[in-house]
Order: structure tokens, then sequence, then C-alpha cells
């Protein structure tokens, strides 16, 4: 670990306390504002805690969407955030080998968890399933995979508890932090922001305070990373990309020994669906 300790926070926005409506994951939406806020006070409990419990570095990535959602005059100003679009490794940009650990907050259920709340994978509605190396994999698993690839482990996850339930089957005895409990995709029973953010807080220290229960979430490769798409027409689109092979009328795979690469490419998977899927809406 060295002499100073880093923490990784990869922040999404479909598990953070409060939230359950579509109008509030994108700009422009109702609630997106107040939204932002809460996001941010989800990130502000993890850098907390984490210097709680021992960090001397905090470094804050927005995973969401735009990934300029966080609100940097809100941020614990002991850490800083990287933000904005065209990152090459999206979720898990400004990942390396010299952080302690890594923290998910305001993560999600893979797609078609009946009670997780927003569930989807990486794209609301143009994705059905996506697979690593044949494996059912949700963002949870695609984001811990990278950080495993560099050695990293997965100390907390937080979001809803179908969230929760996916990270422990994943990881084993990481922390977690549920702040809802899903109804069905659109409704939640919520615990309120006083709560969710202490318990967050708590449980980060918690997690620095065991770093060497955690190991990381290693993937053999190559890497084989397959998207199994609602429209024949965007599988069609994808394959054009060189190495990218359609292996059904909706279902392409990539094959790399490049972690990297499949962060990278997922981005361009999701601009080229986006386009052919002609803005219809951002979750089924």
């Amino acid at each position: 670990m060295g002499d100073t300790m880093k923490i990784y926070v990869s922040v999404d926005m479909e598990g953070v306390t409060g939230l359950t409506d579509p109008e509030e994951m994108h700009a422009g939406g109702r609630g997106y504002e107040r939204g932002c806020e809460l996001m941010t006070g989800d990130g502000n409990a993890v850098v907390a805690g984490a210097f709680d419990g021992g960090a001397e570095t905090v470094l804050i990535n927005d995973a969401h969407g735009s990934t300029k959602n966080l609100r940097i005059d809100l941020i614990d100003p002991r850490a800083s955030l990287i933000r904005g679009p065209g990152k090459p490794h999206r979720m898990g940009q400004g990942l390396a080998g010299d952080f302690a650990a890594a923290v998910f907050a305001g993560y999600h259920a893979r797609a078609g968890v009946q009670h997780g709340v927003l569930n989807h994978t990486w794209m609301g509605k143009e994705i059905h399933n996506v697979y690593l190396n044949g494996e059912i994999c949700g963002e949870t698993r695609l984001v811990a995979g990278l950080a495993g690839s560099l050695g990293v482990p997965v100390a907390l996850v937080t979001g809803d508890e179908a969230v929760c339930e996916e990270a422990r089957e994943l990881l084993g005895d990481v922390e977690t932090v549920a702040v809802k409990k899903g109804v069905d995709k659109f409704s939640a029973e919520l615990l309120p922001p006083s709560v969710a953010q202490a318990r967050i807080r708590e449980a980060t220290a918690r997690a620095l305070g065991r770093l060497g229960d955690f190991r990381p979430y290693k993937v053999s490769p190559p890497y084989t990373l397959g998207v199994e798409w609602n429209s024949t027409a965007i599988a069609a689109g994808c394959a054009i990309v060189p190495g990218t092979k359609l292996v059904g009328p909706r279902h392409t795979e990539f094959t790399t020994d490049d972690y990297w690469d499949i962060m990278s490419l997922f981005g361009i998977f999701a601009t080229i669906a986006g386009r052919i899927a002609c803005g219809s809406g951002v979750y089924g």
C-alpha cells in the first residue's frame, strides 16, 4: 500500500439515495438538479468515511450518463473529481494500480433483476444482457474486473438492496450499504439522506479498517465482452467495429487481452447504439 492510502470512488446515479425516477437521471428532467445534489451527498459520505479511515487521497469519477452530474462546488474539498464525457475508460476512468481500494457508490443491479431499482446494464433499454467471458455481467462486475486487472480490490458498494446482493455474490465479504429497497423498477422504499449517508460514511471507514480482507476480483484473460442488444440494427452497427463479430442476430462479441479495451469499446458501442436508437428515451 505504500506510505499514502489512495482511494478510488466511482459514482453512478441510479443507486443514489432517494432517487427512483428516470427523469431524475438526465439533465433537463424533472428533479435532476436535486438528484445531482443527492448524488454528491452520497459521494461526499464516501469521502468523509475514507478520511475517517485513514485515506490521504480520494479520487472521484462521475460515472453516470453525461458524467457531468456531481456538483464540484459541493464536493468535499479533500477530494478531486474526474468529470465530463469522452473519457476512454468511462466508469473506471482514473483507476490505477496504486489505489488501496475502489468504492462503487450509487450503483444499481444489472438488467433483468426483478427488484432492482432502475435496473439495466450500461444502457437503459438498448441492452438486454451483457456477458463477460460467457457469464452474465452487470456494471459492478464490469468495473470490479477492471480494478482487479490492476490489482485493486473493491471495498464497498452502495445502492439498492439488489445491487448489494449482486456485489456480495460476486465479491464475497465486501462492505455494502443498501440505501433503498426496490418494489419494482421505478419504485422503492427509501432511507432519508441523513440516515443513508451516515451509513455510507461508517461503512467506508469500516471497509478501510479491514482492507486485508478484500481480494482483487480477477477475470482470466483473454476477455470476451458479449452484448445481447434489443435490436438487430444496433448489433449490426456495432459489428462494423474491427474485431467485433456478430454471434447472433442481436448479439455481438469482442475479445481482447487488455481489459482497458473492454471499457473503451463499450463507450463506442453505446455511442453507436444511441445513434441507431434515434434518441427514443433513456430507460425502457
